[in-house]
């Protein structure tokens, strides 16, 4: 995975905290860059294969360590948007998806039990 600076985390829970446009602090590590947060780990630096579009290809890597739900965070303007088709792909696999501005997706994911959600975060538009 040379395109994606992975992080492994020990605790098992992510703490996502900070956020404001172009920059998210999780488990005090600072990314300015897109994100994806695991129960187990973070995948830094995330890049989609469609710029402002969320396909399932873009999640091949860690399809596997999403839990039940997954939060999508679209931007602070909601520019990225998820496939339908992916949205659907997800939830035949059993994962919920809920599709939030991110300001709000970092909010929810803070409300969720520990380890039972992930997030996909666009940083910036």
């Amino acid at each position: 995975m040379a395109r994606n600076a992975l992080r492994r985390h020990d605790t098992g829970v992510e703490r996502i905290s900070g956020f404001r446009f172009g920059q998210v602090v999780v488990d005090g590590e600072i990314h300015t860059r897109d994100v994806i947060v695991l129960p187990t780990r973070v995948v830094g630096n995330w890049w989609r294969m469609e710029g402002h579009s969320l396909v399932l290809q873009d999640l091949e890597d860690v399809i596997d360590q999403i839990p039940e739900r997954l939060i999508v965070g679209c931007g602070a303007a909601s520019q990225m948007r998820p496939d339908p088709q992916t949205l659907e792909a997800l939830r035949r696999r059993g994962i919920e998806v809920e599709v939030l501005p991110t300001t709000e997706a970092v909010r929810r994911f803070g409300r969720c039990e520990p380890g039972r959600p992930a997030a996909v975060l666009h940083l910036t538009c």
